[in-house]
């Protein structure tokens, strides 16, 4: 059973990124969590002068958040009703990193599906702050949907990786499942002047080969540039379908994303962007 995170501030960006979402699993048994965190709306509304005001408000606040969720669970239902998938609502008071990773421990979900973008929708950053924020920090992986970006079959996935890092087994397999669920090709992307050559390197790279079994696999190497332009220009050339990096320490994310700041964002993806967060997790 694949448990999928979808969090949700009721824009249509968000409830793209949940079809996209109903659409890439649609072969999987599948719970969705459908999450709206509502910490933020209670606290910087203004005029909240006294604790029973507060109260009441957090009540209607809770209230209102619960039937839009059901209004968006009937909504993706009466658009997708797959028998293999159940949708599950949750409205928590709090703030959205910290329920996020809540319910990503409680139900020990496979992935989280957002939007780059959500009801600020500013077009200066390529991805909203909470999307940035969960991808950060929030220790399960994530799939990141372009504003309007119209669902095809992911046939073609493009993973660039200096192989310096061992990856999670289990990251590992859901990439390897959505590929082979769709008969995907593998396009790997290696970008330096050197060859492959070290042991740490082949033995990382055998170890994605494998959890990529059945999958039509290519490399592909590059002269040693600047990253994001290597990983665009390949995104462009291949034609390619769905981008993953992985976010660990040194990693292609780390040095692509956040280039100077958390807001100034170097990579624009026009695709999915997945972003395994290589923590360890049973």
């Amino acid at each position: 059973m694949r448990k999928i995170i979808i969090p949700t501030d009721f824009s249509e960006n968000a409830f793209n990124a949940l079809k996209f979402a109903a659409e890439l699993f649609k072969y999987e048994r599948s719970d969705f969590f459908l999450l709206h965190a509502y910490a933020d709306e209670v606290y910087n509304t203004d005029g909240l002068l006294t604790q029973e005001f507060l109260d009441e408000f957090k009540e209607t606040t809770r209230k209102n958040s619960e039937t839009e969720l059901e209004k968006t669970k009937e909504r993706i239902l009466e658009l997708f009703p797959n028998p293999r998938h159940k949708f599950h609502t949750v409205a928590s008071f709090g703030m959205l990193i910290d329920e996020v990773n809540d319910l990503v421990d409680r139900e020990n979900a496979d992935i989280i599906v957002t939007s780059t973008r959500g009801k600020t929708n500013d077009r200066k950053m390529t991805f909203g702050s909470n999307s940035l924020q969960i991808i950060k920090y929030v220790q399960c992986p994530v799939l990141s949907i372009p504003e309007k970006y119209e669902y095809s079959d992911p046939k073609k996935i493009l993973f660039p990786s200096n192989y310096m890092l061992p990856y999670q087994k289990r990251e590992l397999k859901l990439a390897g499942d959505l590929a082979r669920a769709f008969c995907a090709e593998l396009h790997m992307l290696y970008i330096s002047n050197f060859p492959l050559d070290s042991f740490r390197q082949k033995d990382n790279q055998l170890a994605i080969k494998e959890q990529f079994y059945d999958v039509k696999q290519e490399f592909h190497q590059v002269e040693e540039q600047e990253k994001t332009a290597a990983i665009l220009e390949a995104i462009e050339k291949l034609d390619i379908d769905l981008l993953i990096l992985v976010n660990s320490r040194h990693s292609y994310l780390e040095n692509v994303l956040y280039q100077s700041t958390l807001d100034k964002i170097g990579l624009h993806p026009k695709i999915p962007f997945l972003v395994l967060q290589n923590f360890h997790r049973t």
